[in-house]
């Protein structure tokens, strides 16, 4: 158990939650959950969208992987983007050193602001590549989201990727028996939203009751 709630004079640690899981496995919908019940939720993907908007990013990109990651108005075309560094460890590895250090940093300005408002029951990490970064240990409790293969290639699939790009793309990460091992809990997304909605309210109740 990793939960460390001693307190700072007369403040409670606000409890920082990370979630671990495949490509498609519902991590965005078990954090939406956590929301719900008074989390704070800092989306790496919304960062890395803010990025790509930002012009000395968008240069360095553009510099790495060539102007045909664009699009017709000259944006970053995010799925020619992945198509470009999926395939290649070092190209990926590239991007990652363009975009880390942004998402990194700006996920610290976060913990920092949602750790001093009134009401936060908790921060919720839902980074695709948490582990990955070393910010497993950053995190008082992990929870790993766990789907069938059939599941997430279906839920892959309506996202615009078949199962090969799912499995070439999972291939870059920490393999899901290790992420499930780090984790402290298992929220099984196999059914429906309600199944769904009753583990995370459970692992929500143990946190705040340890707090």
């Amino acid at each position: 158990m990793r939960l460390d709630c001693a307190a700072v004079g007369n403040v409670k640690k606000t409890p920082i939650i990370g979630i671990l899981g495949g490509i498609a496995s519902g991590k965005s919908a078990v954090a939406a959950e956590f929301a719900r019940l008074g989390c704070k939720v800092i989306d790496a993907d919304d960062i890395v969208h803010e990025l790509l908007r930002n012009d000395a990013v968008k240069r360095r990109i553009i510099a790495s992987f060539g102007r045909e990651i664009l699009d017709s108005a000259s944006r970053i075309d995010r799925k020619k983007l992945a198509d470009a560094v999926f395939t290649d460890a070092e190209r990926l590895s590239s991007l990652n050193d363009i975009l880390h250090p942004f998402v990194l940093k700006r996920t610290e300005e976060l913990i920092e602001l949602y750790s001093h408002q009134d009401g936060v029951s908790g921060i919720v990490l839902d980074m695709p590549l948490l582990a990955e970064v070393g910010w497993a240990g950053r995190c008082d409790r992990l929870v790993f989201v766990q789907c069938n293969d059939q599941l997430r290639a279906s839920r892959a699939k309506k996202k615009g990727f078949d199962a090969n790009q799912l499995k070439i793309r999972e291939k870059f990460q920490i393999s899901l028996d290790k992420k499930v091992t780090l984790a402290d809990n298992t929220v099984v997304n196999n059914s429906g939203f309600s199944a769904l909605v009753r583990q995370v309210a459970d692992i929500f109740s143990d946190i705040t009751d340890i707090g």
